[in-house]
């Protein structure tokens, strides 16, 4: 048996040679690409690195993704590890590969950010940057209260003061969808899309391309934390209700699975999610592909917590008491400390990755 919690880390520094020993155990193919606009915290170089396993034309390819959101790799990091050490890759269905992709997003990853080096969430970064971008009007009422000049008490009570003004004429939700279905207009501020696709954006895209173009079916599972009950992993389908690929991650996931659109889930609705690059760079395949959502704190401390980072590396001190406050709580909101959720973390991570495979392969 192998230690769950183990395969868990508490550094992006850890996490890397840990996936990349646990890969090659397994009898990965291992690809590595550097991040050449970026480095971490004790100015290492940054790495995305994937592991391949199964035939190189194998009709059904399972993907495994952590660190879209940076931070958030700590718990797809560790959910991937604990597949591969609890001998996943030697369990695969015939005709069956699988592509493990680690820090897609390593510069968050590495400085515990949900966003990449440019500011960019990545989730909200896959439109087409040729056409006009999606707007947000509350977003742009509440902009000045998101990133305000100074952190500390009278700052926060201002913020909450415009934040419940607005919910009160617009709901919860409509205030939670102002702040995080994504904008294009403030650089500095939060869920921001970026007006370029980012390093992530294009290596992804490679990838997809270099690996799976071959595979007939791709079922995908992004692993994410911050929106839910404690250590509950929710299955988000982000795509259309109309849509072929909603219909088959039905199918695949029956009654656990949610749908932003149709109002089942704890996600408001994002357009530029990075999932969609894969029907894109795949216009033959059939790609089926899911968000496994951990809840970790109650979303007004997250979103307090992503709003204190973003302060944090556009107007605060990394080097001082408030900045190591900030960043602490920002891992603890998205990677909570402990065995026991680290534990659920993997038992729903086992569960989901059992029903896509049986899914793909009509197992």
């Amino acid at each position: 048996m192998f230690s769950v919690s183990a395969c868990f880390s508490e550094t992006y520094a850890e996490a890397r040679p840990k996936f990349c020993a646990a890969a090659a155990e397994a009898g990965g193919s291992l690809r590595s690409w550097l991040n050449p606009k970026a480095r971490g915290p004790g100015g290492e170089r940054l790495f995305l690195d994937t592991a391949r396993f199964g035939a190189a034309d194998a009709a059904n390819m399972l993907v495994l993704i952590a660190g879209t959101h940076g931070v958030e790799g700590h718990c797809g990091s560790g959910a991937e590890i604990a597949w591969l050490k609890s001998g996943g890759p030697a369990g695969l269905p015939p005709d069956t590969g699988a592509l493990l992709i680690h820090a897609l997003n390593p510069y968050g990853f590495a400085w515990t950010r949900r966003v990449t080096e440019d500011n960019v969430d990545l989730n909200r970064n896959f439109v087409d940057h040729d056409k006009g971008y999606p707007g947000n009007d509350g977003y742009l009422a509440i902009a000045d209260a998101v990133l305000p000049l100074t952190w500390d008490e009278a700052s926060r009570a201002e913020t909450e003061r415009v934040f419940a003004a607005y919910a009160q004429k617009h709901g919860a939700f409509g205030l939670q969808g102002a702040l995080s279905a994504g904008q294009y207009t403030h650089p500095d501020g939060i869920f921001f899309g970026g007006t370029t696709p980012t390093w992530s954006n294009r290596t992804v895209r490679a990838i997809a391309r270099e690996e799976l173009s071959r595979a007939r079916r791709v079922g995908i599972i992004d692993f994410h934390t911050g929106l839910g009950p404690f250590g509950h992993g929710e299955l988000i389908c982000a795509v259309s209700s109309t849509a072929r690929s909603f219909a088959r991650a039905k199918a695949w996931y029956g009654e656990e699975m949610t749908s932003p659109e149709g109002g089942t889930s704890t996600s408001a609705v994002v357009v530029g999610v990075m999932t969609d690059a894969f029907p894109q760079e795949l216009p033959d395949a059939e790609v089926t592909s899911v968000a496994l959502e951990y809840g970790t704190y109650p979303v007004p401390e997250v979103l307090t917590a992503l709003r204190g980072d973003n302060w944090l590396h556009h107007r605060g001190d990394l080097d001082s008491e408030q900045g190591r406050a900030l960043k602490a709580d920002i891992k603890e909101r998205f990677f909570p400390a402990g065995d026991k959720w680290r534990e659920m973390v993997w038992a729903r991570a086992d569960q989901t990755i059992g029903w896509a495979l049986k899914g793909m392969t009509g197992g």
